[in-house]
């Protein structure tokens, strides 16, 4: 059989890795990619129409204490209540800009009787310290946010305390009730532009869809790649040789020295049928 070359151990390894590559670029690389562009267009989507749209209340936009998820991310939410500035931390080691901030993080205890962690905004800092920057007001005010998922600090490290404020690495309603004793719900919210209470608000992110799509594409065409080169080296393995049975050969060019040896090998032979 010509296919029985495929039984070899080099060809049954590399068809192995090559339908493996393939596998993985259609089933978990360029869906990974697809799954992130559609991730980040939501996003994108989310924060565009959080622009125009009306602040919903907060029982509207995450009913029964739910946590902010990738659906309600960036949700304007509108509340009124009280900020609890004894219970204040500063994020530690942020970039706004791509330059060194401090993020001011003071819970927001609202009529219902829920405590919001509210991000306030940043400052700047000097050196490694904390700037002076405005108190929260203490009467009764209303605030519009945004609505923000909890960050995770992979190594979940704890409040401290450092000049006279506590500092959290992570802006996370869970490690902010652990170091304040405040208990929060779950998320955080970013006040907008000109709010009760705000500070320098934080930038939105860009709307860009990244390059994720054209990723994806990229995977679909490697894995697409690796199958028809291997089917190019099976099809060259099974095709015949350019020489066989039945063929014309083109003759082959001879050299000087062949071709005098060939002058004088007829010589004789004209020599020899002319009896000479």
């Amino acid at each position: 059989m010509r296919l029985k070359f495929l039984l070899r151990p080099g060809w049954i390894g590399l068809i192995l890795l090559v339908v493996l590559f393939a596998t993985l670029c259609f089933t978990l690389l360029a869906p990974w990619q697809f799954g992130r562009n559609d991730q980040t267009q939501a996003r994108n989507d989310a924060i565009e129409h959080s622009f125009t749209a009306e602040p919903k209340p907060l029982g509207e936009a995450l009913p029964d204490g739910r946590a902010p998820d990738a659906t309600t991310e960036w949700t304007k939410i509108a509340v009124t209540g009280r900020y609890l500035p004894e219970a204040e931390t500063l994020a530690w080691l942020r970039s706004v800009q791509g330059e060194p901030a401090i993020e001011v993080l003071t819970p927001f205890r609202t009529t219902t009787g829920e405590t919001l962690l509210v991000d306030r905004g940043f400052v700047r800092p000097v050196g490694t310290n904390a700037p002076p920057f405005a108190a929260a007001p203490t009467e009764q005010v209303t605030i519009t946010a945004r609505v923000r998922m909890d960050e995770k600090d992979q190594e979940k490290r704890p409040v401290f305390e450092r000049q006279g404020h506590r500092w959290t690495y992570s802006v996370d309603s869970q490690v902010i009730t652990a170091g304040s004793g405040v208990p929060l719900r779950p998320g955080y919210f970013a006040l907008v532009d000109g709010q009760p209470g705000g500070l320098a608000a934080l930038p939105l992110p860009q709307l860009s869809s990244g390059p994720y799509f054209s990723y994806a594409l990229q995977w679909i065409a490697f894995g697409v790649m690796a199958l028809a080169s291997i089917g190019y080296l099976i099809y060259a393995e099974l095709r015949p040789p350019e020489q066989t049975a039945g063929t014309v050969q083109k003759p082959r060019k001879m050299s000087v020295a062949e071709a005098v040896a060939e002058d004088e090998r007829r010589e004789r032979e004209e020599a020899a049928s002319r009896g000479e």
